[in-house]
């Protein structure tokens, strides 16, 4: 192949795969619309789900702590019955769950309103089963702003009438960008088989 070939076979690549990186983004943040909203201006909902992250000697890691700052925010304001912590229990960093639960019990949330799932390893994983493990058909979804529209995408592609609650996070900027840069260029696309499937 002659190397202006490569050249242009190369471009063609590099621009298909933008434009599928383009076009996930575009159908997860439509299938996500009108399903976004502060802590303030939240809905009551008899769940607020909160999505597991890293954990390090038992306890949540900054990404985490913001979405369970954010949940016992929720939980107080009057929005939630109750919590669903969704994650990994025997997770490369620890059990997510029990992280989860002590941590929220320190903010004032009572344990007896504290659920756990320790099987929600994908954010798909803790939708699908807070329907059909759980019981819920309504719920708060907490995460970070840039995780929201995908969790609520496919909250709703199984059956889950879903509100994001996006979380703050006492994070690196370089922590946030790549974390961020993971959910454009890897995660939605991924995400849209499952909503496709």
């Amino acid at each position: 192949m002659r190397p202006q070939h490569v050249v242009r076979a190369g471009a063609v690549g590099a621009v298909g795969a933008v434009g599928a990186v383009v076009t996930a983004n575009a159908a997860v943040a439509f299938a996500a619309r009108g399903g976004i909203r502060s802590v303030e201006d939240a809905p009551h909902m008899p769940v607020a789900i909160v999505l597991g992250a890293q954990v390090h000697d038992g306890r949540p890691m900054a990404f985490l702590r913001g979405r369970l700052d954010t949940t016992a925010a929720l939980f107080h304001a009057g929005k939630a019955d109750r919590v669903l912590a969704s994650g990994n229990g025997n997770g490369k960093s620890g059990d997510e769950i029990t992280a989860m639960t002590e941590y929220l019990v320190e903010q004032g949330v009572p344990r007896s309103k504290i659920l756990g799932d320790p099987l929600g390893l994908r954010t798909f994983d803790t939708c699908e089963r807070a329907v059909q493990v759980f019981g819920y058909t309504r719920a708060l979804v907490v995460t970070q702003a840039f995780h929201v529209p995908r969790t609520v995408a496919l909250a709703r592609k199984v059956g889950l009438d879903a509100i994001g609650i996006e979380s703050e996070c006492d994070c690196s900027a370089l922590g946030y960008v790549k974390n961020a840069g993971r959910e454009w260029f890897l995660a939605r696309p991924r995400a849209v088989v499952d909503l496709i499937g």
